[in-house]
């Protein structure tokens, strides 16, 4: 380590050693010289420099070599020396902190750890200033310094990504070199936002590659890189324009990984938010790549089980988008219902409040081109029957998640078959629910439980999204479509839903419709009893059809290859549950 960090000092050429014994032999003349024998540096107008370079010197005696601490120039202040000579100082100052240390051993080369610390404080000081422009050699050593720094490789990711959007709690990674990363972050964020960079001669160091570099930096674990990743990403796609179009191919090519390949990335939500400010600044009318990245790269963020750590920021980009070009809005509508999830909960959660923010934003007449599969998924949502889902995550939970494995297996076959033949035969799906739930119970309950909240929470967002006056106005707008889609869906929660503040915001809802337009909300509800009275009487059909095969099978002689059902003994609790 000692050899690398001395490598990075710059040493005087022979014609400045020549000048310092010069400088020793004409000592009468210039007046003062250093106690060991050594030149004290001078200004060019021949004022002695201040004491404060001797002991900087001197604490650098303490750490290197006395044969090399009258080379160490990176050490001197920046203020310590003259303006001719700042610019040399600041390219030996970027080539001093190219030294990079090991901060797994904290008691490590503490003496150069703090060196490099101060000498980049004092970049940072003298970057913040903007005295005077800055030169090719010095953007150079710059952008060489950043990326010597900045640019590695992370270890991989071994904790699994959160299912179904489901917000558990992960412990935060910290990088141990943070005290100096924050340093060279706050150096590189004023360096791209000071005047003293000509973006003319900074696109030529800040490239293309020095960009895709950058933008896999946002992959790290820790939140306090990705937060200042993503302000210098900001500054650099407002400062060098002819790299903006390079940029969003990038991020774009991120998410294409994320969504069709990886599944896992730790910058989404970072890059979403740095594109929430982007597309708001797009020029109208958009331009079709604009629209290529919503339909391509924005719409199939949907997708991930780890929605829900972006969504917020996704949402805005949405929005954005709408409000830039409202035609847009049934794309996105189609987009949300292409990807809506047909087996997460919490994730159709979050469906619902991100497609009532894009109503929001929605006009009449983009609304009535889709507004027969929105609305009929809305309807959907408010009955919130997917009795079936709610066994596969309880089996999911229990069976496969929990030690009650093989307590529940024990009871699937009976589960099944009652689920099958009561089904069939007519029973309503209350009814099979109910023969589930106690299967469920016995082995364990509460996961029951949890489950049927989340269908629960669905249903009630599903009906609160009718408090919006918005919505309520493009309801009422194009209410000879959606009428016959949400009634139904309306009249079945009353007749059979088990929570009540569903029921009680079901019957908000209907009242809602009926004043919306008695006529339509009167024959919509007829003809819905009418259909109801047609499926009784063909579930009635098949139930009489399958007593009758019973019955028949039941006097007929069996083979050793004719399939029996065999109908298992119901025990007492749940022979009271279905008579």
């Amino acid at each position: 380590m000692w050899k690398q960090f001395l490598s990075k000092l710059p040493r005087k050429s022979s014609k400045s050693d020549a000048s310092s014994g010069s400088a020793h032999s004409h000592l009468s003349n210039n007046g003062m010289a250093s106690a060991n024998g050594n030149p004290i540096q001078r200004t060019s107008s021949g004022n002695v420099v201040s004491s404060r370079s001797a002991t900087v010197k001197r604490t650098a005696s303490a750490i290197f070599p006395s044969s090399v601490v009258t080379s160490i120039e990176p050490l001197l202040l920046f203020k310590d020396v003259p303006n001719s000579e700042k610019h040399n100082l600041f390219i030996s100052k970027m080539k001093l902190c190219c030294v990079v240390f090991d901060f797994s051993d904290p008691n490590k080369n503490c003496a150069e750890k703090d060196m490099k610390r101060q000498a980049l404080l004092d970049l940072v000081d003298y970057v913040d200033a903007g005295t005077s422009k800055f030169t090719e050699p010095m953007i150079s050593a710059s952008c060489k310094m950043f990326a010597i720094n900045l640019f590695r490789t992370f270890p991989p990711n071994t904790r699994s990504s959160t299912g179904g959007g489901e917000a558990e709690e992960e412990e935060l990674m910290f990088d141990p070199a943070w005290s100096h990363l924050q340093l060279v972050y706050d150096l590189l964020l004023k360096f791209i936002e000071s005047s003293s960079l000509d973006s003319k001669i900074g696109k030529k160091y800040v490239d293309h590659s020095f960009i895709a570099r950058l933008l896999e930096l946002f992959d790290s674990e820790d939140p306090r890189e990705k937060d200042c990743l993503k302000t210098i990403l900001h500054r650099i796609y407002g400062k060098f324009m002819v790299h903006r179009p390079f940029i969003r191919k990038a991020v774009s090519n991120i998410f294409y990984r994320f969504v069709f390949e990886t599944d896992r990335h730790n910058g989404i939500a970072e890059l979403l938010e740095v594109f929430g400010s982007v597309i708001s600044g797009f020029a109208l009318p958009l331009k079709e790549e604009h629209k290529i990245f919503l339909w391509r790269a924005l719409i199939p963020l949907h997708k991930p089980k780890t929605l829900g750590v972006y969504l917020q920021q996704l949402t805005y980009c949405m929005t954005q988008f709408i409000e830039k070009e409202p035609m847009l809005a049934s794309s996105v509508i189609k987009g949300l219902l292409r990807y809506w999830p047909v087996t997460n909960s919490q994730k159709e959660v979050m469906f619902l409040s991100e497609l009532e923010e894009v109503l929001e934003s929605t006009s009449p007449a983009e609304l009535q081109k889709c507004v027969i599969p929105l609305f009929r998924r809305i309807g959907f949502c408010i009955n919130s029957s997917h009795f079936q889902v709610i066994i596969t995550r309880c089996l999911e939970r229990v069976g496969w998640l929990s030690m009650g494995f093989y307590s529940l297996a024990n009871h699937l076959p009976c589960l099944f078959t009652y689920m099958y033949i009561y089904c069939v035969r007519g029973r309503s799906i209350y009814t099979t629910l109910q023969l589930a739930c106690i299967l469920v119970f016995i082995s364990q309950h509460h996961y029951f439980n949890d489950v049927l909240n989340e269908y629960h929470q669905v249903a009630e967002r599903a009906l609160l999204m009718w408090n919006n006056d918005h919505v309520t106005s493009l309801a009422s707008q194009n209410q000879q479509a959606i009428m016959p889609l949400i009634l139904p869906a309306l009249e079945r929660n009353i007749r059979s839903h088990w929570n009540q503040a569903v029921l009680n915001l079901t019957e908000n809802v209907k009242k809602m419709l009926s004043e919306m337009n008695e006529e339509l909300f009167t024959a919509c509800k007829k003809k819905f009893e009418d259909e109801e009275e047609k499926r009784v009487a063909m579930e009635e059909k098949r139930r009489m059809i399958w007593e009758c095969l019973e019955t028949t099978a039941a006097f007929q002689p069996v083979t050793s290859n004719t399939a029996v059902l065999v109908i298992p003994a119901i025990t007492p609790p749940i022979a009271a549950v279905l008579s």
